[in-house]
């Protein structure tokens, strides 16, 4: 009998639905709210709400899509934590609910778990190539910044991590400083592509080890557009490609250099990416230089699964399933988690 599981993903802005089957992607649907871009990031409570209005019909439409029914199901897995409290809760309840209904267990999911294993996600017909274990994956995101040592699907390692802000955050406050709107992280991919990395220089943290840090660099930003405004009204204008396209080198450089240290202090050449940033065209380039460089295999994630969606929670719910693990109705939803 096959193993089909749903799974749920609402950890931030972002409604999202998948379907499993035996390890194999049936759906993926994914419903984003473009109400937080007016406030120039996420809003809690406009999100939970947006979760409330957005669950039914998302769950609705992933198990149409994959020619599933609700009592096809084997298991449930959804988003426990970490996010925003009132988005998770909306995951949480409905999942809770949904399995009582049916009588089919419920999976909690790391929600950082899901992203590390984004490239484990298979499709019918579709090629992929999955890390051999273990394997190094940088997981960047708006709230992560990590090297972690992935020993199996159900075993994490976190070698290094930002011990202030997460380079996802540090690509926002640039866009925010440069008036770019938010999301921040793709308009500068974008305008990068046209500028010059080599023109403008920003400085670059010294944290010892394998943890990493940004705030500093954000605020060599905001100094340095700041004195150049003053020297030049116009500035911004006529050098926006130019600074977006340094602060992105700065920040690839500074993710990639710790990297590299923990690849060679570990012996690992199995090397993956994944969260939010992973989808950064300039990081995705210099992961592949660096592979050909230092024999690394790397794996990128599709991009359509490195931003938040269900299908990774759904496959690493699938992995704890097949582990038998199972969560109590009495689960609730935590802002924080401890490890994975």
């Amino acid at each position: 009998m096959a193993d089909i599981v749903l799974g749920i993903e609402s950890s931030c802005d972002d409604t999202s639905a998948a379907v499993i089957r035996d390890g194999y992607l049936l759906s993926n649907v994914i419903a984003s709210q473009d109400v937080h871009r007016a406030y120039g990031g996420v809003v809690p409570e406009l999100a939970s709400r947006a979760h409330e209005l957005n669950i039914v019909p998302v769950v609705s439409e992933a198990l149409s899509r994959a020619g599933v029914k609700a009592g096809d199901l084997t298991a449930i897995a959804f988003t426990r934590g970490p996010g925003l409290l009132g988005s998770l809760l909306v995951g949480t309840s409905f999942a809770k609910a949904m399995g009582l209904a049916l009588d089919i267990p419920i999976v909690e999911v790391n929600h950082l778990q899901g992203h590390l294993l984004a490239s484990f996600i298979r499709q019918e017909g579709v090629p992929v190539r999955e890390p051999s274990f273990p394997y190094l994956c940088l997981l960047v995101s708006g709230g992560n910044s990590q090297i972690v040592r992935v020993d199996s699907p159900l075993e994490f390692t976190i070698l290094g991590q930002t011990i202030d802000d997460a380079v996802g955050e540090a690509f926002d406050k640039c866009a925010k400083i440069l008036g770019l709107g938010y999301p921040g992280g793709p308009v500068i991919d974008r305008l990068a592509k046209q500028g010059d990395p080599e023109r403008f220089s920003f400085a670059k943290p010294r944290v010892p080890g394998l943890d990493y840090s940004f705030s500093g660099i954000k605020t060599s930003l905001l100094y340095f557009v700041r004195d150049r405004l003053e020297e030049d009204p116009d500035f911004l204008e006529k050098n926006r490609e130019d600074i977006c396209a340094g602060f992105q080198k700065a920040l690839t450089d500074i993710l990639l250099t710790k990297l590299i240290r923990a690849a060679r202090e570990t012996g690992i050449r199995e090397v993956a990416i994944g969260g939010g940033v992973s989808a950064n065209s300039g990081l995705r380039e210099r992961m592949l230089a660096e592979g050909q460089k230092r024999r690394w295999n790397v794996y990128l994630p599709e991009l359509k699964f490195t931003t938040d969606n269900a299908a990774m929670i759904a496959i690493a719910g699938y992995h704890h399933f097949l582990a038998g693990e199972r969560t109590s109705l009495d689960v609730a939803p935590v802002s924080r988690m401890a490890d994975f």
